[in-house]
């Protein structure tokens, strides 16, 4: 087991020693890859090993996935071509500020300056420079954590995505709202990674068959309680998340007639799309509410060898955690309280990789709570690794397994309270949630 420093919990309101009642508290993952219910319950997805050979495609009921036209590349590394959709408009915003946010755009000017040409539309690169110029200046000595100097070999800076709320959008532009936690400091050293919340407004225009950033802005972000019962790690513990050492998620926005991810290529980086877009989809509020959409995701998703034990299993999983909430169908309470429920990934790294199998490593943030009145079953935040197991099957990487790992926590905001539980409505619901990989 990691070994693991103190941590003060960020405070709420008035309502610490509530929160702390085992009866009323959130399950670690049940924001995650929906694999712990609110009783304590362990639903393992693994029936069968990742090395199983794939079954022919037509051993699966479902149709098969369509190809991904509109695959998202990368240049200079951003991520780029998008669908002139919602959804990739979504991904677009996320991608940009994660990038933005990582340890070579906030460390090297001549980096950050090639990204930014990328990234923005056509007269803002020189005055987004600027600013980009301005703000890592700022947040650069955040990765020093309490060393003298920042490392690659030592730098923590990941972002992910918790909420994507679109404010505005038509065919030449739009704007998203996006709510996301930082973790930044050093795996070096005694002083541990810290995370933050931001919400980040993004404005997009669609300019040469793709999203384009026009602006952004930053601002803090609702602040959700780290989960009283996730002590953090110390900081060697985050040595596995350096920039050498994992990558990035990559949104891509794209989807196939039925709404779920489309096509991943049968390459490394489309098993680790897979494995992202898995945990995104298994942290979605509707997998709990609304069955139909769980079984149509299983099977969009889950391998044909395991669909049918998943599907018992995250039918009782669901059931657990909206009778130990009491949500009902619309996935609120009987006062109107909504269920909140998102995964954010915030790396990934590959653990084994075929042409025929993979298991890709997840460090990811799931919020998880009812936004309401009642503070004691308040939105928290763990932090945690899941490994996810997939086979190549009908044409797409399909998973086996969402198994999750030892957490990894940063320190809290520092000298922040949480926000009321209630304020975490402007974030829930299937219209915010971000765009999958």
């Amino acid at each position: 087991m990691a070994s693991r420093s103190p941590r003060r919990n960020v405070s709420s309101t008035k309502s610490t020693g509530a929160r702390r009642s085992s009866a009323k508290l959130w399950s670690i993952a049940a924001g995650g890859a929906a694999v712990v219910t609110a009783a304590g319950v362990i639903v393992n997805m693994a029936t069968a090993s990742p090395s199983t050979p794939a079954p022919s495609s037509s051993a699966t009921a479902h149709s098969a996935p369509q190809a991904n036209e509109d695959s998202v590349r990368e240049l200079d590394g951003v991520p780029v071509g998008y669908p002139q959709t919602q959804s990739g408009a979504k991904a677009a915003a996320a991608n940009y500020t994660t990038v933005s946010g990582s340890y070579k755009f906030l460390t090297n000017k001549d980096a950050r300056h090639r990204a930014v040409a990328v990234m923005a539309a056509k007269g803002t690169a020189e005055a987004t420079a600027k600013t980009s110029d301005h703000a890592s200046a700022e947040a650069v000595s955040s990765l020093r954590g309490d060393t003298s100097k920042v490392s690659a070999e030592n730098a923590i800076a990941r972002t992910g995505v918790l909420s994507a709320h679109v404010l505005g959008f038509d065919a030449r532009g739009a704007m998203v709202r996006l709510w996301t936690t930082t973790v930044r400091g050093s795996a070096a050293g005694h002083s541990t990674p810290k995370t933050d919340f931001q919400s980040v407004t993004v404005t997009l225009t669609w300019e040469s068959n793709d999203w384009k950033l026009k602006g952004s802005s930053a601002t803090n972000g609702l602040v959700a309680p780290i989960d009283v019962r996730q002590a953090s790690n110390v900081p060697g513990d985050f040595s596995g998340y350096v920039p050498t050492a994992a990558e990035d998620p990559v949104l891509s926005g794209s989807a196939n007639q039925d709404g779920f991810p489309a096509a991943y290529g049968r390459d490394e980086r489309g098993a680790r799309a897979a494995a992202v877009s898995a945990t995104m989809l298994y942290g979605d509020p509707r997998f709990f509410v609304k069955e139909d959409w769980r079984h149509r995701m299983l099977a969009a998703t889950a391998a044909s060898n395991v669909l049918h034990s998943v599907t018992s299993d995250t039918d009782s999983t669901a059931r657990l955690v909206m009778e130990n909430r009491g949500v009902g169908a619309d996935g609120k309470t009987a006062d109107g309280s909504e269920l909140i429920t998102r995964t954010a990934p915030l790396a990934t790294r590959s653990i084994s990789y075929s042409d025929q199998a993979a298991s890709i490593e997840l460090w990811t943030a799931s919020v998880g709570g009812v936004a309401g009145k009642d503070e004691t079953q308040r939105p928290q935040v763990a932090f945690l690794r899941m490994t996810v197991d997939l086979v190549w099957e009908g044409g797409t990487w399909k998973t086996t397994a969402v198994t999750p790992s030892g957490p990894l926590v940063p320190s809290p905001p520092a000298m922040q309270e949480a926000d009321p539980a209630d304020s975490f409505a402007d974030v829930g619901g299937a219209s915010n949630a971000p765009a999958t990989a």
